[in-house]
């Protein structure tokens, strides 16, 4: 905290008054123009790395309740609908891994023809 309370504004620009004014033209005007290149391409990553984030609502799973007296057969029934629902489900998953797969696959045979 000590090194706080000697600080004082007015003493800090009468600073660089005095730095800028011990250095020549060319090197004021380098100064300024590095000042400004940085700025510039400080602003340009500030302003495009803004991305949206696209809404995506909430996914809800809902739980069925099964009656407390179901029989064995209609347990086993309900089993077999679930099963064929299953299936046709990791059918889709699977050709879609195999499509990402494929694509991924294409991609990195194109980066082996540049050595990457």
């Amino acid at each position: 905290m000590a090194v706080l309370i000697r600080f004082n504004p007015l003493r800090a620009v009468g600073d660089l008054r005095r730095y800028l004014a011990s250095r020549g033209r060319h090197e004021i005007i380098f100064l300024f123009a590095a000042l400004i290149i940085c700025t510039l391409i400080v602003v340009g990553f500030v302003l495009g790395s803004h991305v949206e984030k696209l809404y995506k609502p909430p996914e809800i799973i809902y739980v069925q309740s099964w009656r407390a007296d179901r029989t064995d057969a209609e347990i086993i029934a309900q089993q077999k609908i679930d099963m064929a629902q299953k299936k046709i489900q990791d059918a889709k998953e699977a050709e879609f891994e195999a499509k990402k797969r494929a694509e991924y696959k294409r991609v990195s045979d194109q980066m082996k023809k540049f050595g990457i």
